[in-house]
């Protein structure tokens, strides 16, 4: 059976995969305040918007690592390390491959850009 058709695999390998996102430069999240703030928020730019654009997101960035097994492989041996050595490690994999980190860019403009749009705070946690 190969990994890719086993579900408990699957599952691990997406879940590998938005932590390769969140390596590459931290998913973006927003968490939105009560109704009253809402109404002046721009329009797009619910917790509802911003979990769509993660999901786009991070099925993108698990779609990409699965056919770059070398990024994928790389990614996945971070796991359990501090988080200030796994960004030094991914940036320095990114600065040796601009191609890769410009793919990787693209793959995650979607929340770059809702965050422009909405306001939100790259620190702030997702809903």
């Amino acid at each position: 059976m190969s990994l890719k058709a086993h579900p408990s695999h699957k599952a691990h390998l997406a879940g590998r995969a938005i932590a390769g996102a969140l390596v590459a430069g931290g998913i973006v999240g927003a968490q939105f305040a009560t109704a009253p703030t809402a109404l002046a928020d721009p329009p797009n730019c619910t917790a509802a918007d911003l979990a769509g654009v993660a999901a786009g997101v991070s099925a993108a960035t698990s779609a990409y690592l699965f056919t770059h097994p070398d990024m994928n492989a790389f990614v996945t041996g971070l796991k359990g390390q501090p988080r200030d050595d796994i960004r030094a490690q991914v940036q320095q994999y990114l600065d040796a491959d601009p191609q890769a980190k410009a793919e990787i860019q693209a793959i995650r403009q979607p929340l770059a850009d809702i965050r422009t749009r909405c306001g939100g705070a790259a620190d702030m946690p997702m809903p």
